[in-house]
């Protein structure tokens, strides 16, 4: 049985969870400011179930916090997947690393490259040729032209348009 424990339980964890069922047979959620039935307790309990959630990933909208918690979560041995919602297109040639995630309506264009830890939002668009950088946010319905460098742990705010290699790779 395949289960994930997320941590953030808010709005953003919610989605997270969506984005994550038809992968996962089992999601639990720790949180430090929420309860109910499927949340098992605070974040800082994270080693306590290591040996029962083989997955976990952090839903913090917050890149700091979010790079923060992949770090901590490798070390203690989860396994931190891609997640990618089954509404969202990701072209076959695209590579989404362990840690990212494509939420339902986005679109992962050919030859780009999301890293670990992205956040490619609700019907966010990342054009081909991208490199999309560790814990970037591609807030809901930005869009992203072809052949950009978006830079580690920065936003590209919703309605925002990132034109056609204004970032080139370094």
């Amino acid at each position: 049985m395949k289960k994930l424990l997320i941590l953030g339980a808010g709005g953003y964890g919610r989605t997270v969870a969506e984005a994550a069922a038809a992968l996962f047979d089992e999601i639990a959620f720790l949180d430090d400011g929420q309860t109910g039935p499927d949340i098992l307790g605070p974040c800082a309990d994270y080693e306590r179930y290591e040996g029962e959630y083989a997955f976990a990933y952090p839903a913090f909208g917050n890149n700091d916090l979010r790079a923060t918690w992949l770090n901590r979560l490798g070390e203690a041995g989860y396994d931190v997947p891609a997640l990618v919602h089954p509404r969202a297109y990701v072209s076959p040639s695209a590579v989404v690393e362990p840690g990212a995630v494509v939420l339902a309506m986005a679109c992962v264009g050919t030859h780009t490259l999301v890293r670990r830890g992205a956040i490619i939002n609700m019907g966010a668009v990342i054009d081909h040729d991208c490199t999309v950088g560790f814990c970037v946010h591609a807030a809901p319905g930005a869009i992203v032209k072809a052949g950009n460098f978006l830079a580690p742990m920065t936003k590209v705010e919703s309605g925002q348009v990132v034109e056609r290699a204004a970032y080139p790779a370094p």
